[in-house]
């Protein structure tokens, strides 16, 4: 498969995950902060898949070639990216309660596994020269982000 196939997919992809969360925002009936945060999780969780969009936008500048580990790696992204949606919909329509909003730690949590597991099958495919392996460097912030996930889920049950 050439590359173009798997950036046009993964932007339909993306394209529809983003637009049934505006969709999905319904006008808050009444007129307070508490209200108001009912919503918030669908405005954060646009944000997170804006800089998914964005980030995967970059990682495929990077790709030579389309293996098969490459596109079944991408599909388990996309997968997770798509339940995002749901599980910030839980969160706001259950005021963050504990249990939605561990879940939507563990979907992020899977989302960001799953962006490193792509990451790994790119560098894979394009061997030890990789520009991506190059441009990644060491990685802190893909390294850390995870773990903040990892810290949260449990967290939500002590203070969601």
């Amino acid at each position: 498969m050439q590359k173009n196939r798997l950036e046009a997919f993964s932007d339909g992809v993306l394209a529809i995950i983003i637009t049934i969360m505006v969709l999905e925002l319904k006008v808050p009936k009444g007129a307070d902060w508490a209200t108001l945060s009912t919503i918030f999780p669908v405005f954060l969780s646009f944000l997170y898949v804006g800089i998914y969009w964005n980030n995967h936008h970059h990682l495929l500048h990077t790709v030579t070639h389309v293996s098969a580990a490459v596109l079944w790696a991408n599909l388990n992204l996309l997968f997770w990216l798509s339940l995002i949606p749901v599980a910030s919909a839980w969160a706001g329509q259950n005021q963050l309660a504990p249990l939605p909003t561990a879940l939507y730690g563990a979907v992020l949590l899977l989302a960001a596994i799953a962006y490193y597991t792509l990451q790994r099958a790119i560098i894979s495919t394009q061997g030890p020269n990789s520009l991506l392996k190059a441009a990644l460097g060491r990685d802190w912030k893909g390294k850390l982000s995870p773990l903040a996930y990892v810290a949260a889920i449990p967290l939500a049950f002590v203070h969601p």
